[in-house]
Order: C-alpha cells, then sequence, then structure tokens
C-alpha cells in the first residue's frame, strides 16, 4: 500500500504542524508530491465590480508562505511541486503524468473553491483516481458537534453555549520530521512574483501596525511573541479594540487565513500558557475568537452561497441600499470628510490592513449612512485584506449590514463616538491624516465643525486640505 504515489495539494493549509491531508498521506503512502498551485482566476482575476481578486498584499504574502513551505518541506527532505493555472487541469495533469493513486487536500466549502474540486475529481475519476478530503480550517471538528451543520443555531451565542463546554477541541496533529522525496522526476517550478500578477512590489506603508511576513515560520513565531515573550494575551481583552502598534491584538489573523496556522495550535498553545501562569477573560478572550471564526464557516456551510447574496443568511434585501460608485469611491479612497472612517481606509490601502474595530465602523458608515450595497464594501476588502477570509469576511459584513446573524436589529454605529472612544486624542487620525495634525483633539473627529477663526489659526482648509464632510457630524452629536 505504501509504495502508491499520491498528491497532496495544499490549499489554504499552508503549513506542516496540524496539517491532516498531509498527515494522512504520509500513512498511506512513502511516495508523496505536495504540490501548489496559484489559481490565475484567483490572483489575475477581478470581481464582480472591478477590483483584483488578490490585490498586491495578500498575494505578497501569499507568495511568502508558498517560498516558506517549500523551505520546510526541503529541510525534511522532500519539495513542493508549483504552478501557475488552474489547479483541476495542473493537478490532473501532473496526476495522469505520475500515475498516482489518490490527491489528498483539505476540503473547502464557498462556491469557487468546491467549483474547483469538484471539477478535478470528475477529471480524475476518468483516470481511475480519486480526491481523499480531510479538514483543516476549523477549531472543531464538524463531527464532534451536537447538532447537524443544517441545524446549526444561527445566533451565535447559542453556538457558543452549545459547543464551548461540551465539545473538547482535539489535539494537533505534529509536524513531520522527515519525508522522502517523491521518485517521479518532476520540474519543481518556479515560485511567481507579485509583478508575475500585474502588481508592484506589494510596498507596505512602513507607519503599519505590523509587518506581516507569510508562512508557517512567521506564524509561529508570532504566537511565541504575543504568548510567551511579551504576555500580550494577558490584556487582550482589553486592548483588542485598540487602533495603533503591533500588541493591541493578537494579528493571528493572516496566517489563519492561509492556514499558516492550525486554530487548534493556537487553542493548544493558550492552554498551556494558562496551565503555567492561569487563565483570565483575556486568555478566554482569544478563544473566543477562534469560536467566532468557525460559526461563520458553520454559517457558510449551512446557508451556502446566501452568504454573498444581497439579502444574507436572513434572504432579506434592504431597498434603500444602491451600487453608488460615486459615494463608494469617495469612502473607498478615505475622501469622506470623516476623519475616523477616512484614517482606517488609508491604513487599509496603505497595508491591507485594518483593525476589528476599524472594519466595524467602515462597514456601517458605508451601509447605513451612505446607504452604499454592502456587496461592494465586501468585494473591497476581499481585494485587499491580507488577513481574508471568505465566511469571516462575507459574515461579518452580513452582519454590519442587518442581514445576517446578528440578534439586534438594525445595528448601527455612532461614528463619532466611537471615534472619541477609541481614539480619544486623535492619535490614530493623525497618524494616518498628517494633513489634521495640527487640529486640537477636541476637534480631531469633526473638522467640519471648526470655526472659521479655528481654520484660520490652524492654516486648514476644507474642501482643499482636507474634504468637506459627506455627512453632517451633527448626526452624531445631537
Amino acid at each position: 500500500m505504501k509504495t502508491r504515489k499520491v498528491i497532496v495539494w495544499f490549499r489554504q493549509d499552508l503549513r506542516l504542524h496540524d496539517n491532516e491531508a498531509l498527515t494522512e498521506a504520509m500513512e498511506l503512502s512513502n511516495d508523496i508530491m505536495p504540490v501548489y498551485v496559484f489559481d490565475e482566476r484567483v490572483f489575475k482575476g477581478k470581481t464582480k465590480y472591478g477590483f483584483d481578486k488578490t490585490a498586491k498584499y495578500r498575494a505578497r504574502f501569499i507568495i511568502e508562505s508558498i517560498q516558506d513551505l517549500r523551505n520546510s518541506l526541503r529541510a525534511i527532505g522532500s519539495d513542493l511541486i508549483v504552478r501557475v493555472g488552474k489547479p483541476e487541469e495542473e493537478i490532473y495533469e501532473l496526476a495522469k503524468s505520475i500515475r498516482s493513486s489518490w490527491v489528498f487536500c483539505n476540503r473547502e466549502r464557498t462556491q469557487e473553491e468546491v467549483d474547483v474540486q469538484d471539477q478535478l475529481e470528475k477529471k480524475l475519476w476518468s483516470v481511475g483516481q480519486e480526491i481523499r478530503y480531510s479538514r483543516g480550517k476549523m477549531l472543531y471538528y464538524t463531527q464532534d458537534l451536537p447538532f447537524p451543520i443544517s441545524h446549526t443555531p444561527d445566533i451565535f451565542t447559542h453556538f457558543r453555549k452549545e459547543v464551548e463546554k461540551f465539545v473538547p477541541v482535539r489535539d494537533p496533529l505534529p509536524a513531520p520530521t522527515n519525508m522522502q522525496m517523491f521518485t517521479q522526476p518532476v520540474d519543481v517550478g518556479e515560485i511567481p512574483s507579485v509583478e508575475d500578477f500585474g502588481h508592484s512590489d506589494g510596498h507596505i506603508d512602513e507607519r503599519t501596525a505590523i509587518l506581516f511576513k507569510g508562512g508557517e515560520t512567521a506564524g509561529l513565531e508570532r504566537i511565541r511573541n504575543y504568548i510567551w515573550e511579551t504576555e500580550n494575551i494577558r490584556k487582550y481583552k482589553k486592548t483588542r479594540n485598540g487602533l495603533l502598534g503591533e500588541s493591541y491584538s493578537s494579528k493571528l489573523s493572516a496566517w489563519l487565513s492561509q492556514g499558516c496556522l492550525s486554530p487548534k495550535r493556537i487553542y493548544d498553545e493558550v492552554k498551556k500558557y494558562e496551565d503555567e501562569h492561569g487563565g483570565n477573560d483575556s486568555t478566554y478572550w482569544l478563544i473566543f475568537e477562534l469560536m467566532w471564526r468557525d460559526f461563520f464557516r458553520l454559517m457558510g456551510k449551512k446557508h451556502g452561497n446566501s452568504i454573498f447574496q444581497k439579502g444574507g443568511t436572513k434572504l432579506q434585501q434592504n431597498p434603500q441600499l444602491s451600487d453608488n460608485l460615486d459615494l463608494f469611491h469617495l469612502w473607498k479612497e478615505g475622501r469622506t470628510g470623516i476623519p475616523f472612517i477616512d484614517a482606517n481606509m488609508k491604513e487599509l490601502n496603505a497595508t491591507g490592513f485594518m483593525s476589528n474595530r476599524g472594519r466595524q465602523n467602515v462597514a456601517s458608515f458605508l451601509v447605513k449612512d451612505l446607504k452604499v450595497n454592502w456587496q461592494i464594501g465586501a468585494e473591497y476588502f476581499e481585494s485587499l485584506l491580507v488577513d481574508y477570509d471568505p465566511c469571516s469576511n462575507w459574515g461579518n459584513w452580513n452582519y454590519v449590514a442587518g442581514v445576517g446573524s446578528d440578534p439586534r436589529e438594525d445595528r448601527y454605529f455612532n461614528i463619532i463616538s466611537q471615534a472619541k472612544r477609541y481614539d480619544p486624542h486623535g492619535a490614530y487620525v493623525k497618524h494616518w491624516l498628517p494633513e489634521l495634525s495640527h487640529i486640537p483633539h477636541d476637534k480631531i473627529h469633526t473638522p467640519d465643525r471648526l470655526t472659521e477663526a479655528e481654520k484660520k489659526d490652524i492654516n486648514i482648509t476644507l474642501g482643499a486640505d482636507y474634504p468637506k464632510a459627506m455627512v453632517s457630524t451633527s448626526r452624531w452629536t445631537r
């Protein structure tokens, strides 16, 4: 049995630790060919509204992750085959040429990924081969849950209460320490650059909160730094809504999104830390956030393409929302005249990252104040975010737009109240909007309410030095 040739198709599981597909392949074969395909539709394609499907920041992160994966495989005696094209064609041709028996991969659940794996499966059947699916994205195994997927509670709190005290988290699988090189001579392929996908060099603004480096190695280092070296995890719940610097939150989302880190590995590290140093609300809250990721993935499994549709999982469209691209572009470019919104959008555009607090506010502003179709904002996030994950991104936009899993009706963010609470002295706004650096902190979030004398004193002209407000800030300060 172990003499059979097999392929391990890496997808959003770019790691050696806790990789079920790789582990199962190694149990059945000593002749394993690891493969990654840069899907040309994902790296060169456009979204419905014309954005790059994968903009330069995430493309750079994935390229770094693939290089790190190749280095890790080479260190244990194997290598990584890299191709650019359509996975269902590239992997089929490899499988046919080496006469493999199986293709192992971790199953994906959203439509574009499902279409690819289904097409590959049909092609493999035609030559007597098959796909063997594994799991790799979630903290909990679906078979361990106390309900079938179709009965997953639509409210997170209900889901959490049914799961967290009753369903154990399985131990992460160990990373292999040795692999034999595959026997079939095959061109391993070159890893492309961001320029190969039509982008600039992927430079990230030096003002970024954190410089994300792709790959399992960097992800594991981030765990060590955040949990063990700095022990910033002890204050996570208190600081998680911060806006500046790398320590206010774990920043593990990018590595989770590409599977450079396993959620089970993070959970295991937190539990080890609690065993040594004791737990608190903050250590629990990091696990709480991992449960949110599982919840959104289960919503994607349960509701399918509804999470991408205008009516969301509630199947209820808001007739007030329009595809007003003029308003959208002002929002996208950070030219709304509302500093807290503009600063967050400037950060996203310059780095591919934005805090969770920022995401909620800019999404609420686009949908609830500008009345712009939330799907356009979700697509823009899909394009730019380094940590883009289909279920989490679209699930959160469903939530903010009022068409998803939010138990509250018509949730609305008071932008000025939020700005004053989370950026009380305007440090974040001034970090990303230096043109406002001379505005006193009591007016930094409401420049449209400066008097003529104040504008003259600080030498600022609204409409020239900084945009006039699209929406009067008085609506949030009455």
